[in-house]
């Protein structure tokens, strides 16, 4: 790490206000629950006697209700400002995880899964504006700090996952819902009003209007491939291990560094030495060969499969957001809403049919080599010739952005 990286990095965690580390507490929290459930889908699956196309549907239903809410948080946030805004979000994440904790089918957790995510939706979607615009510093040191609790929350989720879920598959649900809890006490608390602050309108379809623009559209089908397959590894993996939560929540904590090391450390380079399209287009190459590899019938292998993928899928965070937020005139939020859409509807479809793919090809490797066939369609699509020139730097504004898909 550089002098200059690591200065900023202190320059950010010094003399913050409290709602800014309340902010940030609450993002860690919220973004655990993307991997919270990754360790303890076995466990789950033999609780409630689910299948393990049931048990995947978790994944859709919070990433489904997520996609589509967060086409108008935007205007809610700009209506009734981010206080209330952060604050709908945190309460519908605690009586949603709290009642998980009581499911007793897994068509009520599917459903409950769901509230999460459109709790989810309305938090991460305001929470960083929060951050930017009480921290000291500056915007770039409000981005650090949300980069970590990134980082944090998706290594986290998978191990608290794991710990709490070797008492029961309800512990890591009854975990959430008390810290959620406390954070939305927290928030109600320090974090000051501002409804009476004026913004810009955005319309609701907007982001689909942008979408219009050949290149954003290309690059947000792009994002959406890649994006099924980054659900195909978090959503099929712990079915192909068959390990205790313990063993799966310590591989996803792994996974998890490595996202966060590789989208704020290395993502920037590969951008200013090939072009943040062209170095995305490259990626996803690499993303199709570690799709491959998780094909191979041994754990082992899997293993690092899953671990090293975590590197790409950095990359790819940053890259994709970068492209998206460049390549169209659009202005960029309404250019991330519509790229977001897009992105998170991949996930979505995925995490509902790869149980079924397994099933319909009778081979339990078989959803990882459709994944590898929609990353080389991914890579065609980034590869395709542009007019406007191929930044090589990835903008301020893409992490910021960026972090708002989780």
């Amino acid at each position: 790490m550089s002098a200059e990286h690591h200065s900023s990095l202190l320059d950010a965690v010094k003399g913050q206000p409290k709602q800014v580390w309340i902010t940030a507490f609450a993002a860690v929290i919220a973004f655990m629950g993307i991997g919270l459930v990754d360790p303890i889908l076995l466990s789950i699956a033999k609780g409630l006697d689910a299948t393990p196309s049931q048990v995947t549907l978790l994944f859709t239903s919070y990433l489904g209700v997520q996609v589509i809410a967060m086409l108008f948080t935007g205007s809610m946030s700009a209506r009734f400002g981010a206080k209330r805004t952060v604050l709908v979000g945190l309460t519908l994440i605690v009586a949603a995880t709290a009642l998980c904790a009581a499911a007793g089918s897994i068509e009520q957790l599917v459903g409950l899964r769901a509230v999460w995510g459109l709790g989810n939706a309305f938090f991460i979607a305001t929470a960083l504006s929060v951050i930017v615009g009480a921290a000291t510093g500056g915007q770039g040191g409000a981005i650090l700090l949300y980069e970590a609790a990134l980082g944090v929350g998706l290594s986290v989720g998978p191990l608290l996952g794991a710990l709490l879920g070797t008492i029961s598959w309800r512990g890591p649900f009854v975990g959430t819902a008390v810290l959620m809890a406390g954070a939305l006490v927290l928030c109600s608390i320090f974090l000051k009003s501002d409804s009476h602050e004026k913004r810009p309108p955005i319309k609701l379809l907007d982001p689909i209007r942008a979408l219009k623009h050949p290149g954003l559209l290309r690059t947000s089908l792009a994002s959406a491939l890649y994006t099924a397959a980054f659900f195909t590894v978090l959503a099929w993996s712990p079915f192909v291990l068959g390990w205790s939560a313990i063993a799966v929540g310590l591989i996803f904590c792994g996974w998890g560094l490595c996202v966060a090391v590789a989208g704020v450390a290395l993502a920037p380079k590969l951008a200013a030495r090939f072009g943040e399209r062209h170095a995305a287009a490259l990626a996803v190459v690499g993303y199709t060969v570690l799709m491959l590899v998780l094909a191979i019938p041994d754990k082992t292998v899997a293993v690092v499969g899953i671990i090293l993928s975590g590197l790409v899928s950095g990359l790819l965070n940053t890259l994709f957001t970068g492209t998206a937020m460049s390549i169209s005139d659009a202005p960029r939020p309404v250019a991330s809403a519509g790229y977001n859409f897009c992105r998170w509807f991949g996930g979505a479809v995925a995490a509902t049919l790869v149980g079924h793919i397994a099933d319909w090809l009778g081979w339990e490797q078989g959803p990882f080599v459709v994944a590898a066939v929609l990353c080389v369609i991914a890579a065609v699509l980034l590869s395709m010739r542009e007019k406007k020139a191929d930044p090589h730097v990835v903008p301020k504004e893409a992490a910021l952005v960026g972090d708002e898909e989780f």
